[in-house]
């Protein structure tokens, strides 16, 4: 059925696919402007709709350059708010979105903005700081009005963008030779243990469409410790999961390799917004049987809205907990930091 359904799609995906190609190439030839900045911009990005990993990675990079002045700069997708915006004590879920929200939360060094137009949110950005040495731009493969000083494609080992189609036949969005653009490929949610074997077929996959001397990386996640939000202290075996991200799999994945069971999966919507009538619903869940003495697990992500003032009176009293994760690279985390590292000296003495 799946298959049929990609045939009849097809069609429209070559005529997005071509757009797509005309758009960047006015791009590559210069006829549509990319502004350049002074300060090293590296841009986290992928060519798949949802549910590669940035966010993780994103974080990766703020705790590797922490010795730097350091900001970063999302849309703010489904925020409900307008234009360019600097995160402050005010600052909600809300009002920055999902993402420049955790980061507000869990990096209060960093400063953190959101502008739908990135070329003016730079701008406002360097005005509002302008001691700023670095700059980390999130999901902005697709934003060529900025040219990035550094361009990593994040590429998910179970979806690679090599497999996939261009929208609405599969998830990608653009065409598979965007990968070009990237100065450095991260292939994420790895196996801990991947063979060298299995990684070089990787990336000659990958280098079939990215510049040949673009590095490859491997990622994976490693999960933390359960933390509390709500009245329990410990997290119980049983577990009702709930997220809100775009892809889940690999948290479900871990967690039953863990031992733990998943009695029930609450699983929203990327971004959703979760509201009082979710809550109670939740709620009402746990008080039946099959329910009983079972904890309520979800993500980070998550975690900062359900946190947020107009739920946590409610949040509080469920035995619910958050898992944090970060980024662990499979090898070559040396290299990796390395280049990082060694970009952001040309610019920073």
């Amino acid at each position: 059925m799946v298959k049929y359904l990609k045939m009849l799609l097809w069609p429209f995906s070559l005529v997005y696919g071509g757009v797509m190609q005309v758009r960047n190439a006015l791009y590559d030839t210069g006829t549509l402007a990319s502004a350049r900045f002074q300060v090293p911009v590296i841009a986290v990005g992928n060519l798949t709709v949802g549910g590669t990993g940035k966010t993780p990675h994103v974080e990766y990079l703020l705790r590797l350059l922490h010795k730097y002045k350091i900001a970063t700069l999302s849309r703010g997708y489904k925020r409900k708010t307008k234009g360019f915006l600097l995160a402050d004590g005010e600052a909600t879920a809300e009002r920055l979105g999902d993402e420049p929200y955790q980061y507000h939360r869990d990096f209060p060094e960093v400063t953190v903005a959101v502008a739908e137009d990135r070329v003016l949110g730079l701008q406002r950005l360097q005005q509002a700081v302008p001691d700023l040495q670095v700059i980390v731009l999130d999901d902005a493969m697709q934003h060529r009005p900025v040219h990035p000083s550094l361009n990593l494609l994040i590429t998910e080992y179970g979806r690679p963008f090599y497999h996939d189609l261009v929208l609405p036949a599969g998830m990608l969005r653009e065409p598979r030779s965007g990968a070009a653009r990237a100065d450095a490929i991260i292939v994420s949610k790895c196996p801990e243990m991947l063979p060298l074997q299995r990684q070089h077929e990787i990336k000659a996959a990958i280098r079939m469409y990215s510049r040949k001397k673009a590095p490859v990386f491997f990622s994976t996640f490693t999960y933390g410790q359960p933390v509390p939000l709500g009245q329990a202290a410990r997290l119980a075996n049983k577990l009702v999961l709930l997220t809100g991200i775009a892809n889940p799999v690999t948290l479900v994945r871990y967690l039953q390799k863990q031992g733990y069971t998943i009695l029930h999966h609450a699983a929203y919507p990327d971004h959703h917004s979760y509201t009082l009538q979710d809550m109670h619903k939740m709620k009402e869940m746990l008080q039946k049987d099959l329910f009983r003495g079972a904890s309520v697990l979800t993500t980070r992500k998550d975690a900062v809205k359900l946190a947020g003032e107009a739920l946590q009176e409610l949040t509080h009293t469920l035995p619910l907990f958050y898992i944090p994760v970060e980024v662990t690279f499979i090898d070559e985390k040396d290299k990796f930091d390395k280049l990082i590292l060694q970009h952001v000296r040309q610019f920073v003495s």
